[in-house]
C-alpha cells in the first residue's frame, strides 16, 4: 500500500473569494454612512488679537557681559546687568505688563552654553514668554 503525501501548498482561493465579498460590502454600505460636519468660526465671531508689547531685550556678547534693553522705551539705553539685577529688572517689568516677552539676542562668539544657561536662569525664575532673536545675514 501505498503512503499518502502531504500537501504542502496553502489554497488561497477561499481568501481571495472572503475578500473579494467584503470588498463588495464595504463598497455597497460606504455611500450609506453618515458624513461628519465641522462647525468653523466665521470671520465675524473670531476675537482681534491682542496687541502685543515690545520685548525685554537681552543682549549676550560674553560669558560675563549682559545687557537688557527695553525695546518698549525707544529712547531708553541699554544697561549692563548681573544675574540677580536681570532678574530683578525682568520680574518688574513683567510686574506691571505680565504678556511682556522676553528674547535673546547672542553674538556669534559666545558659547550656546552661556546662552542656555541665560534660559534656564529665565525659566527656573517662571518667566513665561522666553525666545531667541535672530538676525538675518547680510548678503
Amino acid at each position: 500500500m501505498r503512503q499518502r503525501r502531504f500537501m504542502n501548498q496553502i489554497n488561497v482561493v477561499p481568501y481571495i473569494d472572503v475578500m473579494l465579498v467584503l470588498l463588495v460590502i464595504f463598497m455597497v454600505t460606504a455611500p450609506m454612512m453618515p458624513t461628519g460636519t465641522i462647525d468653523l468660526p466665521s470671520v465675524a465671531k473670531s476675537t482681534p488679537p491682542k496687541p502685543q508689547s515690545a520685548p525685554l531685550q537681552i543682549d549676550i556678547a560674553s560669558e560675563k557681559d549682559w545687557t537688557l534693553r527695553d525695546t518698549a522705551k525707544p529712547g531708553a539705553a541699554a544697561e549692563k546687568v548681573g544675574k540677580e539685577q536681570l532678574l530683578a529688572r525682568i520680574k518688574t517689568a513683567q510686574g506691571l505688563n505680565p504678556d511682556q516677552a522676553v528674547v535673546i539676542s547672542a553674538s556669534k562668539s559666545v558659547r550656546y552654553e552661556t546662552v542656555m544657561q541665560v534660559m534656564d536662569l529665565l525659566q527656573r525664575n517662571q518667566v513665561a514668554k522666553v525666545g531667541l532673536l535672530v538676525r538675518q545675514p547680510e548678503n
